[in-house]
């Protein structure tokens, strides 16, 4: 079967749902049988997320091949659970680069470049992608930012031109928008949702499909309106009303019959009227509702500005909580106000457990070694994610093996140097920082094996011997030093295959100390959550237990 092509674009406000959607989407037609490809085109002109705030733009989300691809990619991931790669995130930098560079090298024999037809021809091509080794059943894509904003015009002309080209029965438009509900006066309004749909047919785009964001269910009237003013059938304009968590939507877009008219639309060589085999998602939705209880767990970040800067680190532990039975209470911790022990204390003796995520440079590393000072000491679990991992393994060295001034070199500090750039040239040699900018450092990104030690916590969680996980730092452990800190108690669990790199650390005598220079968030799924978050979690739910039980004995005491 020749390749159908679904574009799913959004109206009215930013932000409306469009990747959920996208994502969603893709799970009900993959539970149908289906191969499905999600893709998103970015409007921006940077090249990739990798250098833009995570304060701004959010998570940088990393594939098995190293992209640094947008946050709704791991949306894609997680609801189709398929692992997707650096072709399913375009921006218009991305774009451009190539077209200038062709330009650049004589590709266009002396024409004059436009963005008609050059443009539009080079975003139809990372569409079409006809290199592509297995050709999906669906193709879907979103188009970034909303209907009307200069930045996607050539976006919009690229996938009305690929309707006239392949055919509109092999290509769907679906149109995400928001139908407001006016509390003071207690009615829904659709003019919105029509001027959005009237800006994109202008663009000579019908939508077939309408997804309509909702506060409250419409009634019949509301969805005939919308029906007749935007040329769509009724049963076509889907209500998408607010949910508890996106994980309901599979169930409820497939109770309002989205995949049915997506479907019966394309002719997809399934029976529309065959429900989905969504068993999963249904067990997943009632282990969530009785996971109830909560667990205080302290994150202890730097870009708390956005906390979509760590959704995926967010849901990971959402997933764990749904396969532990408890509910992750997230305490957001700023590491800048991180300035001393005994403040470290008083800020985190509420919690049952730490997680210090990645980033990136020095801001904030002074609080995360105090955060993790403090989990050594106390006996608090403590999970360190990338330069998590950093820090947990400075404040030990620190506290446990004499080494008063280590540090990481990306602090650029002078210091004992416990982590330092790969040597660029010899690919084999630490050396510590270096006088490079951003683009020149060397960056280890993507999916690398790593070998686990035996009879160590990570073994435990993982139950396996070899694992391959993503990706996404600069700067890795500097083996000159790990006799001293193997002397003083820190484990070395997890390396890669040559036993040159260190990928995992832990503390032998604390209940679980774990830190990893990998991203394991980036693996998680809804159902399938990552063992490193579900035994953390359990760790957590111990080690609050634990903590309770004190607590009441020393009432006890003090009673009698």
């Amino acid at each position: 079967m020749a390749t159908k092509y679904i574009f799913v674009t959004g109206g009215v406000v930013s932000g409306i749902g469009k990747g959920i959607t996208a994502a969603t989407l893709g799970c009900l037609l993959k539970a149908r049988g289906l191969s499905v490809l999600n893709q998103k085109f970015d409007p921006y002109i940077n090249i990739d997320p990798g250098l833009m705030s995570p304060t701004q733009h959010g998570e940088v989300f990393i594939t098995d091949d190293g992209a640094e691809t947008d946050l709704d990619i791991g949306h894609y991931e997680r609801f189709t659970d398929t692992n997707l790669d650096s072709t399913c995130d375009i921006t218009t930098g991305m774009i451009y680069r190539d077209i200038l560079q062709r330009e650049r090298e004589g590709g266009f024999s002396g024409t004059t470049v436009q963005v008609v037809p050059h443009i539009i021809n080079e975003i139809k091509k990372h569409i079409y992608q006809e290199d592509r080794l297995n050709q999906p059943d669906v193709l879907i894509a979103e188009v970034g930012g909303t209907v009307g904003d200069m930045e996607s015009t050539p976006y919009m002309e690229a996938i009305r031109q690929i309707s006239y080209e392949v055919g509109h029965e092999n290509v769907l438009f679906i149109h995400v928008t928001l139908i407001p509900y006016l509390r003071s006066s207690g009615e829904t309004k659709t003019k919105p949702t029509q001027h959005s749909v009237q800006k994109l047919r202008s663009l000579g785009i019908q939508p077939d499909i309408l997804v309509c964001r909702c506060e409250k269910p419409l009634d019949d009237d509301v969805i005939s309106k919308i029906a007749l003013y935007c040329n769509v059938e009724k049963s076509c304009v889907i209500q998408n009303i607010d949910v508890e968590t996106v994980y309901h939507l599979p169930l409820t877009l497939e109770a309002e019959g989205l995949a049915k008219e997506v479907i019966r639309k394309l002719s997809l060589p399934v029976d529309p009227d065959r429900p989905a085999d969504l068993s999963q998602w249904q067990s997943l939705i009632v282990k969530d509702r009785v996971a109830t209880k909560p667990i205080r767990i302290a994150l202890v970040g730097k870009y708390l500005a956005l906390q979509d800067a760590y959704i995926s680190v967010l849901e990971s532990l959402r997933h764990a909580g749904i396969a532990n039975g408890v509910k992750a209470d997230i305490k957001w911790v700023d590491a800048e106000d991180l300035t001393d022990a005994e403040q470290t204390a008083d800020l985190l003796s509420d919690v049952a457990a730490i997680i210090i995520p990645g980033g990136f440079g020095p801001r904030g590393m002074a609080g995360m070694i105090q955060a993790a000072a403090y989990a050594l000491d106390s006996g608090k679990p403590m999970l360190g994610i990338g330069l998590g991992m950093q820090m947990a393994t400075v404040a030990f060295a620190r506290n446990r093996a004499g080494l008063e001034d280590a540090h990481s070199a990306e602090s650029e500090t002078a210091c004992t140097p416990l982590f330092t750039l790969p040597n660029s040239e010899t690919n084999n040699d630490l050396t510590s920082s270096v006088l490079l900018n951003t683009i020149q450092m060397p960056m280890r990104s993507g999916a690398c094996p790593c070998r686990i030690q035996p009879d160590t916590r990570l073994a435990a969680a993982y139950c396996t011997q070899t694992v391959d996980e993503r990706h996404h730092h600069r700067w890795e452990f500097n083996s000159a030093y790990r006799d001293v800190l193997a002397e003083a108690g820190l484990v070395f669990a997890g390396l890669s295959p040559d036993e040159r790199l260190v990928e995992a650390v832990e503390v032998a005598d604390h209940p679980w100390y774990i830190g990893v220079v990998y991203h394991p968030e980036f693996r998680s799924r809804p159902i399938r959550p990552h063992p490193l978050f579900t035994a953390f979690l359990k760790a957590a739910e111990e080690a609050s237990f634990v903590a309770k039980a004190s607590s009441e004995a020393d009432t006890q005491t003090e009673v009698r």
